[in-house]
């Protein structure tokens, strides 16, 4: 067994393996760049090494600096994690002829699979099943889309060397190929480092499932199942689940079979996953095999009880597997949701900033739920434009789908990020949706569901239960601030909701302390999920360290409804979120709600005659000059964002008057970049 390891990569996935090493009784040895000085990687590793600037060029992707430190801290061992380096062939060659053994599959192997057109020959000669296309390179966009009519739209261009979703265009028409091909190539290029690109029939609507399979030394190849990882935005994962739904049996053990036969024919061993797209018919075509530790491999973890890192680095010491196929039982159901530093109101954009708030659910283990949560973040860190903008994922185990799908929902309820955007009302929005629940789900999903982009969704769902709550908290701070000044217990509740930006009223309710509980009635009675209760007690609970709040709705002793949510004071209103709601709560007595009847509404300022940039990033190109006329539509600039690259659009007809920054300048949110 190695006595100590060094882990290539950083934040989550470092975490990750650093706690198994630990389990195995393996020392670790973590580097670093200048952004990742304080890291939590960095604190949890036994031993750590500066690697270089923040630019991954510079460290995380810098061989000969990861080399040099494998030598000086006399490392048996790498493991790449995912990303960076984790699909390199020439990083394996390289660590092989300086005699460290690298914790992943073989040259070949990666060589073979993680070039995309490659691999698709392959899987053709395994008798996989791929998707029709063109395997060949396309060097410029003019072939491209020569290609394109031929193979019929539409159609995804795709990068040779990509994964993550980057490198990734559909393109529906002529028109989409050119500025598609461009923009997946230039990505690919910045992110793999090649910028080859080959192009596939764009199979609509699919599922996209992935099969996870493990093979020794030995000859031995055993598939762990199935995930379901079909809920996408921009081609990145949000959520994945295991097993899925939409299997059975037999096609499990057909996407299996061919799984396990491509591995074969490559003659793979650690871990790694072959992705399928499978069609409403439950056709299924081979994507791409990814020869690494996945992302969302803590969902197959859950279900198989098996540690995959675990596995992988007693795979690289010469281990024979200790298990065979027949000892693969799927067992129960897990859900993982992936946690980004990103505004969803904001189509995604990424977000940076310190994390002033970092509260996340407590882990937890026992014969019927499981909670776990991978992050490579503390309260206090920052989250920059350099990497990924993952801050953790959130996993969560049951007996069956609905439970699994409800301890998630509690569990991102108590998930609190304060200081960046992040996606947790999204996914939240997401996994309550009643199609997610039925299992009705394709790679299309947020697309369809959200296609105007996501704007939260509206309290109406949620109506009395709201309205109540936000009662209750205002009514306490009144008395708290008031005590003397209280005319009357019966009170208004006015709603503002982000969603449709507009207000609403409530109808008069009437409010007691109670000591222990708020008794709140109302005349007409008090409808909460269908049925009508002629008072409730309400309890609730506040962090005001973290915002998160607890509220308990009872009727004569017995609990009604329980949940979490964000919570916070700004005077006079209260904010509210819960699960895509975000409104904002103000108590009005019977005066005020007569008065504000003659208040006139605030007009907004327009800045239409501006383009401000949406995101953090940095300017890498400019398409327009001073003086040019543009109509609504038209490309203005391009802002790369964490590796991925965003074309601002005209909103409206106009003439550039002024362009306020150059190429290579670093923008923030806000920042005006033209004026018209």
């Amino acid at each position: 067994m190695f006595k100590k390891i060094l882990i290539a990569n950083r934040g989550e996935i470092a975490c990750r393996i650093i706690k198994t090493a630990r389990k195995m009784k393996i020392k670790t040895v973590s580097i670093y760049s200048d952004a990742d000085r304080n890291s939590e990687h960095v604190l949890m590793s036994d031993e750590s090494y500066y690697i270089g600037k923040s630019d991954a060029n510079d460290s995380y992707l810098n061989q000969q600096k990861i080399l040099k430190v494998c030598k000086e801290a006399n490392v048996d061992a790498v493991h790449p994690g995912y990303g960076f380096l984790s699909e390199n062939a020439t990083f394996t060659k390289l660590l092989k002829q300086n005699d460290i053994v690298f914790i992943g599959p073989s040259f070949s192997a990666i060589h073979a699979m993680g070039d995309k057109i490659k691999s698709k020959e392959i899987a053709k000669s395994a008798k996989v099943n791929i998707v029709p296309g063109f395997m060949g390179e396309i060097n410029d966009s003019k072939r491209a889309i020569k290609i394109s009519k031929e193979i019929g739209f539409p159609i995804m261009i795709k990068a040779s060397a990509g994964g993550g979703g980057k490198g990734m265009r559909i393109a529906y028409d002529e028109k989409d190929v050119e500025e598609s091909f461009n923009r997946a190539s230039s990505e690919a290029k910045k992110s793999f480092g090649d910028g080859r690109m080959f192009i596939e029939k764009y199979v609509e609507n699919p599922r996209h499932i992935e099969i996870q399979i493990i093979a020794d030394n030995h000859g031995n190849i055993v598939s762990l199942g199935e995930r379901e990882c079909s809920i996408q935005r921009r081609n990145q994962k949000v959520i994945e689940e295991a097993p899925s739904s939409f299997l059975d049996d037999i096609l499990r053990k057909e996407m299996s079979t061919q799984a396990i036969k491509l591995s074969a024919k490559v003659g793979y061993t650690s871990a790694g996953t072959v992705e399928f797209i499978v069609d409403n018919n439950r056709n299924f075509y081979f994507l791409e095999m990814n020869t690494r530790l996945q992302v969302e491999h803590p969902v197959t973890e859950l279900i198989t009880g098996i540690d995959l890192v675990e596995e992988m680095i007693k795979i690289a010491t010469g281990e024979k597997l200790s298990f065979t196929q027949k000892d693969i039982k799927l067992k129960g159901w897990s859900l993982e949701s992936r946690i980004y530093a990103e505004d969803p109101y904001k189509e995604f954009l990424p977000s940076i900033g310190r994390l002033k708030r970092y509260h996340a659910p407590e882990e937890e283990i026992s014969k019927n739920k499981i909670i776990r949560n991978d992050t490579g973040v503390k309260e206090g860190d920052e989250i920059t434009i350099f990497y990924d903008p993952m801050i953790a994922k959130l996993s969560t185990w049951a007996n069956n789908r609905e439970d699994a799908i409800n301890a998630m929902l509690s569990s991102l309820d108590r998930f609190m990020l304060q200081g960046v955007k992040n996606n947790i009302s999204f996914l939240s929005a997401v996994i309550s949706d009643n199609d997610f629940k039925k299992g009705k789900i394709s790679t299309s999903f947020i697309e369809q569901k959200f296609s105007e982009g996501f704007k939260g969704l509206s309290f109406k769902s949620y109506e009395e239960i709201i309205y109540v709550c936000i009662l209750t908290v205002n009514f306490d701070q009144l008395q708290r601030n008031y005590q003397n000044l209280r005319e009357s217990s019966s009170y208004y509740v006015e709603i503002e909701d982000q969603f449709n930006k507009k207000k609403y009223l409530s109808k008069e309710y009437n409010i007691i302390d109670q000591g222990k509980y708020f008794g709140v009635s109302r005349y007409e009675g008090i409808k909460i999920f269908d049925k009508v209760y002629n008072k409730l007690n309400i309890r609730f609970e506040k962090s005001y360290e973290n915002n998160l709040c607890q509220f308990s709705l009872l009727f004569e002793k017995k609990m009604i409804f329980n949940f979490y949510c964000d919570l916070k004071f700004d005077f006079p209103n209260t904010v509210l979120k819960y699960r895509g709601i975000f409104i904002k709560g103000v108590l009005k007595n019977k005066n005020s709600v007569e008065f504000s009847k003659y208040l006139k509404d605030i007009k907004a300022i327009d800045s239409s005659n501006q383009l401000k940039c949406p995101m953090p990033g940095k300017l890498i190109e400019i398409l327009v000059d001073v003086g040019l006329d543009v109509e609504a539509g038209d490309k203005l600039c391009i802002v790369e964002a964490m590796k991925m690259e965003n074309v601002l659009l005209a909103t409206k007809k106009g003439k550039i008057k002024k362009i306020n920054f150059k190429v290579n300048d670093i923008l923030s949110v806000g920042t005006v970049i033209m004026e018209f």
